[in-house]
């Protein structure tokens, strides 16, 4: 029998991976905050108690936002591992900075299997079930919940110990922060200048130029957005931050001006207008 999977953080990634989950024949919860109409033909599969859910998954998928909802949802306003019928093992897909894997391995229960399992790509992606997973924890834990990944995603890294999964997101968000920039600067300048967005967007997809944000910038729901600390472009800035403070934990690695920029750029992001 597979075993029972919950998906806590059923947004605009976690939804479409616990669908995909559904499909690939697991018997699947998810659990939010939001009220379960929220969640149209995955609503039968939402459990609006967060004891009720922790009590009916044996692992749980974490894709919330951050670190403070991540801990809401561990052990403070949903406490989901507060009793003895607390789920026996943890994933955590959320990105967030390396070093709290180890704040979750003093605070969880003993004997609960925790692996890190960041994801790559935009919402697009989980509902193909293509999606990039970056893995780190025990070789039992990550062999055991592969199946899970492989009905996700479509590139599946095994990267070693817990937190190894974490470190490589946190840097690839970093270059992925940075070609964000870029292409919404030129884009901003191809309008001042008059050059037809669109042209200047498949150059650069055909060229060198070429970036993962800018050859899916259509089918990137968020591109557009301008920042604010609640929607997309507001996870990206975060995602950076927890790069950069992955960075402050290493001595050799100098700061440099182009880390504040990135942040700075992100931050002063303005809608783009349809046209």
């Amino acid at each position: 029998m597979k075993e029972r999977i919950g998906i806590a953080g059923c947004g605009s990634m976690g939804l479409p991976m616990a669908k995909c989950l559904l499909a690939g024949g697991y018997n699947v919860h998810g659990f939010d905050i939001r009220p379960i109409d929220e969640f149209g033909d995955f609503s039968p599969h939402m459990i609006e108690n967060p004891q009720q859910f922790a009590a009916s998954t044996d692992v749980v998928i974490s894709v919330v936002r951050d670190q403070k909802q991540t801990l809401d949802l561990l052990f403070n306003e949903q406490a989901i591992f507060s009793d003895g019928s607390h789920p026996k093992g943890l994933i955590i897909s959320s990105t967030l900075p390396p070093s709290f894997l180890k704040v979750l391995t003093h605070r969880l229960p003993a004997g609960i299997a925790l692996m890190d399992a960041p994801m790559s790509g935009a919402p697009f992606s989980a509902e193909q079930g293509t999606l990039t997973f970056m893995l780190g924890g025990e070789n039992e834990d990550i062999a055991r919940w592969m199946p899970l990944f492989q009905s996700m995603g479509e590139k599946i890294y095994n990267l070693g110990p817990l937190g190894s999964g974490m470190t490589v997101k946190v840097l690839n968000n970093y270059v992925a922060a940075s070609s964000v920039v870029a292409v919404r600067r030129v884009i901003e300048i191809s309008k001042a200048l008059g050059t037809n967005e669109s042209i200047l967007r498949e150059v650069l997809s055909t060229s060198s130029g070429g970036t993962w944000f800018g050859s899916n910038f259509e089918r990137i729901s968020w591109a557009s957005e301008g920042f604010e600390k609640t929607n997309t472009i507001g996870i990206v800035e975060k995602d950076v931050r927890a790069a950069l403070e992955t960075v402050d934990e290493l001595p050799e690695i100098d700061s440099l001006l182009f880390d504040d920029a990135i942040l700075d750029a992100l931050r002063k992001l303005k809608p783009i207008e349809s046209q």
